[in-house]
């Protein structure tokens, strides 16, 4: 892949990205295809929730959160083993693709990232039955326009985001790293820092991922290599996006109970 000098001056040899009609639909793909994949998880999280949660006290198998009461399908699906399959399948989904991606037809990708998307929508089901929809729906709406403005920052910024990008990604393991440990110490202190870091990386990530992006745009791939290069894009905005929603949800989600 050429260095961001390299991808710069070719970026400057085309016309202006705001009339470069090849690079607004490149662009249009990655963002039309990252908004597919939250529509999809988000009906995925509402169906399933709808289905495990009643409010017919008389039909409720259990109960949870003080308010929220569990159908059989609910139990099964929250309690049982199957849980720990729903939590771990867009794990392995989302390194399949990864790691695949370049062997996969444009359409196999697409599908692929769309299955995944629905995967990490069973994953977060759980989320409406801790916090209220009015809380849930406040930070979506805080979550998309802080994504909106950070995207915006990355794909009109002249600056290098690439010293800021390793900065990030050695945040997002020492991120992950902390959570591991925080399963086992339990700790609310560490689970706040814990969602302060895990905003700022992950808005960071968005500006660096939609630069990024945007300067792929200029390699001049072939039809099919581009079509792989739009979903991948997709996929990290995604995951940016989601990251951040979650992370933000501790802060501002109210809890049901």
């Amino acid at each position: 892949m050429a260095d961001f000098k390299n991808l710069r001056s070719a970026s400057v040899s085309h016309a202006d990205a705001s009339i470069d009609q090849g690079l607004r639909s490149y662009m249009l793909g990655v963002y039309n295809t990252m908004a597919i994949g939250l529509l999809i998880t988000a009906s995925a999280a509402y169906i399933i929730a709808s289905l495990a949660t009643t409010a017919d006290i008389n039909q409720a198998a259990a109960q949870i959160n003080g308010s929220v009461y569990l159908t059989s399908f609910g139990v099964t699906f929250y309690t049982s083993p199957l849980s720990y399959v729903i939590m771990f399948s867009p794990l392995v989904a989302v390194l399949f693709l990864s790691f695949k991606i370049n062997t996969l037809s444009t359409n196999a990708a697409r599908g692929l990232f769309f299955g995944y998307a629905a995967l990490v929508g069973l994953s977060l089901s759980s989320i409406i039955l801790r916090y209220t929809p009015e809380s849930i729906v406040q930070t979506f709406v805080i979550t998309s326009a802080a994504f909106g403005s950070l995207s915006l920052y990355g794909y009109t910024t002249k600056r290098d985001l690439t010293a800021m990008g390793s900065f990030l990604f050695m945040g997002l393991i020492g991120l992950l790293l902390a959570m591991v440990v925080n399963i086992f110490l339990g700790s609310s202190a560490l689970q706040f820092a814990i969602s302060v870091i895990g905003v700022l990386v992950f808005a960071g990530l968005t500006a660096y991922n939609t630069q990024t992006i945007k300067l792929m745009y200029y390699e001049g791939d072939a039809d099919d290599t581009r079509g792989r290069k739009i979903i991948m894009g997709a996929l990290n905005l995604y995951l940016d996006f989601i990251n951040m929603f979650v992370f933000l949800l501790q802060f501002l989600g109210s809890n049901r109970n």
